[in-house]
Parts: structure tokens; sequence; C-alpha cells
């Protein structure tokens, strides 16, 4: 580089392809300078590639005067998957549509384009998903989302992403989907993307880097380990699926999950051993606090009726993000409504179990 030539602000091959670009308003954007040459003498003329970096703010935003939609065509490896990533920011904060053409294993646009011909490699870039159905797919191959911890940190890590897009529309389209797909409600999702888009940090602890427990899970979490009866009763419950719905759960999901006997106080301090040292100094701040008495153990029944209801309704709140999905067959439709219906019923008996309980501060 020079000061003349910085090679994050051009773009390979653009001024040969900037009719082509405005003609499609849709840009083919190749990991490789080799890959856009093969693409050009085939006659694909609406590609760029960057310089050999990742996509640049200043590339996104000369890519925008010509086209409002990219299609990214990087190698079928893990390094094409990261370019990618890398390339979204920019191309989002410039309220450019993305999607992803897949390159079939061991693959890139120079070799398939010759294998295949010009009309095949079009229908390829014309299927192309949207960059969130495609990351969403790759995530969830690799993320255990039975796991509540794994499962909210994919969601934090997509809210992160969607908070780059400024365009209100286009980011209200995306949350939907995204919400959808992961089968989190609308409002939970949206509450979890940041208004403005955050510099980078260090990494943070985990009990820093999650929705804070409620004053419920705090109180629950407190007399599972200090009342043996509360904590039978929230052993004979379906606590496992209703955690899993109720954002902030993990440190109370662990505790239910530890084999502690409320009598022997060696088996609590065990456990608190086992913590990490922040989540450790949470938990014995919540044992500590002088806001929980021991009748409190008369309320326990009613929050966790309170939490098991909302969880009902998050899942509800989900089940209709997934009925507003495009191309759902007659079978999906039908599915879903009965899975509506049954959830309905349910939260139908869990306000018949509910009245006003005091949740306190802790």
């Amino acid at each position: 580089e020079t000061p003349l030539f910085r090679k994050g602000n051009v773009l390979f091959g653009l001024h040969k392809t900037k009719r082509g670009l405005i003609e499609a308003n849709c840009a083919i954007v190749c990991e490789g300078q080799l890959d856009l040459i093969t693409l050009y003498e085939a006659g694909i003329t609406n590609v760029v590639a960057p310089q050999g970096t990742a996509f640049t703010e200043n590339q996104a935003r000369l890519l925008k005067r010509f086209v409002d939609e990219v299609v990214l065509c990087f190698d079928a490896d893990a390094a094409g998957n990261k370019a990618a990533e890398r390339s979204l920011d920019a191309l989002l904060q410039n309220d450019l549509i993305v999607r992803v053409a897949e390159m079939p294993a061991g693959e890139d646009p120079d070799s398939l384009v010759r294998r295949e011909g010009k009309e095949k490699f079009e229908k390829r870039v014309a299927a192309a998903r949207d960059f969130f159905d495609y990351w969403i797919e790759h995530e969830v191959a690799i993320v255990d989302l039975s796991s509540l911890g794994a499962k909210m940190q994919l969601v934090r890590k997509l809210a992160g992403t969607v908070s780059r897009v400024h365009d209100p529309m286009m980011r209200g389209e995306i949350v939907s989907k995204v919400s959808a797909r992961l089968g989190v409600a609308t409002s939970d999702f949206e509450n979890l993307v940041p208004r403005s888009v955050p510099r980078p940090t260090a990494e943070l602890p985990r009990d820093m880097d999650s929705i804070a427990p409620s004053q419920t899970i705090k109180q629950l979490s407190v007399l599972a380990l200090r009342d043996s009866e509360v904590r039978d009763f929230l052993l004979a419950q379906e606590w496992r699926e209703v955690l899993a719905q109720t954002p902030g759960a993990e440190l109370l999901g662990r505790i239910l999950s530890a084999d502690i006997h409320v009598e022997d106080s060696a088996t609590v301090s065990s456990f608190l051993a086992s913590l990490e040292p922040h989540e450790e100094a949470v938990v014995s701040g919540w044992i500590a606090s002088k806001r929980i008495a021991y009748t409190d153990r008369n309320l326990a029944h009613e929050w966790w009726y309170s939490l098991a209801a909302e969880s009902v309704r998050r899942q509800l709140e989900a089940l209709k993000s997934k009925m507003r999905l495009p191309q759902l067959s007659q079978g999906d439709v039908v599915n879903l409504q009965k899975q509506i219906l049954d959830l309905r019923e349910q939260l139908h008996e869990l306000s018949k179990l509910l009245s006003p309980a005091p949740v306190r501060d802790i």
C-alpha cells in the first residue's frame, strides 16, 4: 500500500463491471481476483472482488452507489465462511441486502463456472439464500441449541449483528426472520438488539455477558439452595423445559441440576466452589441477602407458576413468528396451529393456579 493506493478503498474490477452492476442492481462478490476474471470472461459482468482483505466500510459505501443487493460467492471452506461473516457488518451498515451463494465442497467460483458453465452458475446465484438463513443454519450445525447457554450466546451474537442495520424496515424484517428461525419471541429478540453499534470490547465474564436474572429467578435460586421442600417441588416440575424458555435462568438450571442436599451444607458449599469466581460471588450475594424470609417458601409455588406462564407466552410468540414464515406447507400450518392451541390451554390452566404474589428485590 501507498498513500495513493489503499486496498480497503478499492474494489477489483469495478472499472470494467460498473454497467453490469447497475443493470442487475446486484453485485456478485468473489473472494479472489482470479474468480472475478473467470466469471467476467464467461459473460457474468455484475461482479467485484475486495483486494485480498475483508470487505471494508469504504468498499461497501462505494458499492452502494451502484447496487442494492450483494451476493457473497466465497470459497466453500472455513476461510470462506469466515470471510463472509467478516464482510457482513460493513455491508449491513450501508443498507445492502446480503445473500450467500453456497459453493460445493472443494469448489470456488473459478472452478465451478469452468465445470458447470455460465447458466448453471447464474441459477446458483439466483437461488442464493438470505445471509441470516445461511448463517443460522451454519451456526446450528455447530451449536447445541438444547443448551440454554449456547442458544442465548447465539441469539446475542445475531442480535449484535442485526444492530448494524440502520434501515428500520429492513431491520424489522430481519428481526422477524431470525426470531422465527430460532424459536424466540420477537419482542425478546428486539430487546437484545443494541440501539447503537457497540465498540468492540474484551470478552466479558459469563455473568456479565448474559441477561440479568429476574427477581423471581434469584428468589427461587436461593430457596432451591436453602429449603428442601421448595427444592423438591421445583425438581418435580418440568423445570428444564421452562428454564430453556426463560432468559437469565442459567444459574437456576445449574442449581437444580447439581447433586445438592439442602440439609447437608457441605453439598451446597461444594456446588458454590464449582462455580466461576464471579458466579460464586453473585450466588453468595443472593444467599446473604436479608430480603428473603423463610416464610417465602409459601410463595415459591406461585413464583414458579408465574415463571412457567411466562415461558408459555414466549413459546406462543415464537410460534406466531413462525406462522409468518413464507412457503410453509399446509401440514406445517396445521401443526403450528395445533401447538398454539395446546399452549393456550396450558396457559389457561396455569392462570387458575396464579394469584398476585409479591416479588421483592434482592
